[in-house]
């Protein structure tokens, strides 16, 4: 079942403005770079330009943020292990909250993530008051809520600094088979090849189909504790029968680096992705996609999609 091969949270947050904050067109870089402020800002001993510490193996930065490397990994290779926690950023669309306004945005967890709950969301919580955005605006948290099948669980109030008691909730596929799906990419989609972003017309079925798969498979792996016994040369061969119609567009928008010191522009795909074919072996990956997105850039929000099955 899905639910067991990674279990996984979606948490529902929402903060009341102290004073305007302003938010970019794309708020999961801001809001992603400030957790990750308010995280080194909790840790025991300091770091060097972001690398782990002598503590990593206990340092909640080190674990969450910039975890070190795994060597020799048989999916991928990578600089750092992949985080066990992606930011879902409000609604595209650069704006301003005025005092008292509220604003809703989501953090997925999974592995240590969903273990250092309070922790994540106590980050959270000194990031918004320490302020945020271009004006560094300031927020206080309201509330956490978990998003289950059955509507929204509050699992925190800081009013009282209680969690309610809560278990990890990844709704199982209910399908084993389908012959056609539709991805409706909220986020950009960002795949790469050579480094370079893809643009549409060179996006193909087998390279959304195998990144969503090897994503899902490397986050199994890492903060589940349990690598699926998938055959990916077989369905890389499915992968190449697979038929498509697209309505996809371009979207870019710019970050700030505050390590590198420059702006960058990342850009992706959005809109829908119709996909026909023998897709019943794609199904448990791209339904835990709906969480863990797909493609680069996901701790930033980047990949996320809706998923509907025909």
């Amino acid at each position: 079942m899905t639910a067991n091969l990674l279990p996984l949270a979606r948490l529902h947050l929402t903060v009341r403005a102290e004073g305007p904050l302003q938010l970019p067109p794309y708020a999961g870089s801001m809001l992603r770079g400030a957790f990750g402020h308010a995280l080194l800002a909790l840790s025991p001993l300091p770091h060097t330009d972001g690398k782990p510490c002598a503590l990593h193996a206990s340092c909640p930065y080190c674990q969450l943020f910039a975890a070190p490397p795994l060597p020799g990994h048989s999916l991928q290779k990578f600089s750092h292990m992949p985080q066990p926690y992606v930011i879902e950023p409000p609604a595209w669309g650069e704006r301003t909250l005025e005092v008292g306004e509220t604003l809703d945005f989501c953090v997925v967890l999974c592995g240590r993530g969903l273990r250092e709950l309070p922790l994540v969301t106590l980050a959270l919580r000194q990031a918004l008051q320490a302020g945020v955005g271009p004006g560094d605006g300031r927020a206080e948290l309201l509330a956490v809520c978990l998003e289950t099948p059955e509507g929204e669980q509050l699992v925190h109030d800081p009013a009282d600094g209680q969690f309610a008691a809560h278990s990890p909730v990844v709704p199982a596929p209910v399908l084993a088979a389908a012959e056609g799906v539709t991805l409706r990419f909220i986020t950009p989609l960002r795949l790469q090849e050579n480094g370079r972003a893809l643009p549409p017309e060179r996006l193909t079925p087998r390279a959304l189909l195998m990144a969503v798969v090897r994503r899902a498979a490397l986050m199994a792996d890492v903060h589940g504790g349990c690598a699926p016994a998938w055959d990916f040369q077989q369905l890389g061969r499915l992968a190449m029968e697979v038929r498509d119609t697209r309505q996809l567009h371009w979207q870019d928008w710019t970050r700030r680096s505050a390590r590198q010191k420059c702006t960058m522009t990342l850009g992706g795909v959005c809109g829908e992705w119709t996909l026909q074919g023998e897709l019943g072996p794609f199904l448990p990956a791209l339904h835990l996609g709906q969480w863990l997105h797909v493609g680069k850039e996901t701790v930033f929000g980047m990949g996320q999609y809706r998923l509907e099955i025909a």
